[in-house]
């Protein structure tokens, strides 16, 4: 492998500089404590790590042998200049892990199951397999709106709001409806409305298409260089695709955020909003996540806190979760494209029975 000299990193810092920012971020996130990695990382990990995967190809693989790798530094202190290793606050994992493990998810394409505390991949089944992820977009969604947003911006829905889908969630937004930010994001976690997230894209990027950039932009930031987002709500389109790995660091990146912990939490939501009138209009909403609901029952002294389902017929049933073992260790798991609701629940269960306390 070639190796990266000062000279190259600062080009391609100053390469990546001119394309990576839609525009200067409005909150500050809960501080963690943990470093970001930053856009040459990103790119390092890009060509070094996801070869092969989702029909994507690049000309090498990752080797952790190699000296410099977004794995890797061999010389870190050598210059202030030299990337810091991408993954070094993540799960990695290039290939399936499923030894060991007494999992049934043969009627689900793509799974994994992610150790937040100790960085370790648990299980993995097609984790970097191009799927459809259906309204699990909607964390991307929320991620970037609040990066770039004040829970407290007050939003004013467009007649983009009316969506005709068959089967598409709504949540009964009209043109010149208004709310906060926050609101707007309840109803896109809890109820998944489809027009609460043209309603944020509009008022967050200014139309669509800009925010879908700004989604785009961060899944590259993020590393989750085998995803495109197409559109804000998960509905299916084309070139409109994640994976599970990726889906893991955007969900992992999105629980950086307070607001998003607390609304992934919620099994309902009671609020009031006002019409174009002024009028005031009062909206109740359940969450569809059976285990909040109490309809599914996580494993031993698992705890599952939250997240996010989806389904379209192009996707299948997803899932993506938050839970805790009993020594208070965070973990993600998610499912994509499971052929029913009964193998997405059975399969997540299984899979939330690989934590071992």
């Amino acid at each position: 492998m070639k190796c990266i000299n000062k000279i190259d990193i600062q080009k391609k810092k100053e390469k990546m500089a001119e394309i990576t920012e839609p525009m200067e971020p409005k909150t500050e996130k809960k501080e963690t404590g943990r470093k970001k990695p930053g856009v040459l990382a990103a790119l390092i990990i890009a060509t070094a790590f996801f070869t092969g995967c989702g029909g994507k190809s690049f000309e090498m693989a990752y080797s952790p042998d190699y000296p410099v790798s977004g794995f890797r530094m061999d010389s870190p202190s050598e210059s202030d200049d030299m990337a810091e290793p991408f993954a070094m606050d993540l799960c990695v994992v290039d290939k399936d892990v499923t030894a060991g493990t007494d999992v049934d998810l043969s009627q689900s394409e793509a799974a994994g199951l992610f150790c937040r505390d100790d960085k370790q991949t648990i299980y993995a089944k097609n984790v970097h397999e191009q799927l459809a992820p259906a309204s699990l977009t909607k964390i991307m969604t929320a991620l970037v709106a609040l990066k770039y947003g004040s829970p407290d911006t007050m939003l004013t829905a467009s007649a983009n709001v009316k969506i005709t889908e068959a089967g598409a969630q709504l949540s009964g937004i009209k043109e010149g409806d208004q709310m906060t930010l926050t609101q707007a994001l309840h109803l896109l976690l809890i109820n998944s409305g489809n027009d609460a997230a043209v309603l944020i894209a509009e008022g967050i990027g200014g139309s669509v298409e800009n925010f879908c950039d700004m989604m785009n932009k961060e899944a590259l930031a993020l590393g989750a260089t085998n995803t495109h987002f197409s559109n804000p709500h998960g509905l299916t389109a084309e070139d409109h695709y994640v994976t599970a790995y990726d889906m893991y660091l955007i969900f992992n990146e999105a629980l950086e955020y307070q607001l998003i912990n607390e609304i992934i939490q919620m099994p309902s939501y009671t609020t009031v909003y006002h019409d174009r009138e002024g009028r005031e209009k009062e909206i109740t909403v359940n969450n569809s996540n059976q285990y909040l609901q109490g309809a599914e029952t996580a494993p031993g002294t698992v705890t599952v806190i939250g997240g996010k389902t989806g389904t379209t017929k192009a996707a299948g049933r997803c899932l993506i979760l938050l839970s805790r073992d009993a020594s208070g260790k965070s973990y993600i798991s998610v499912i994509l494209r499971s052929e029913t609701g009964e193998t997405l629940y059975g399969g997540m269960t299984d899979l939330l029975g690989e934590i071992k306390n």
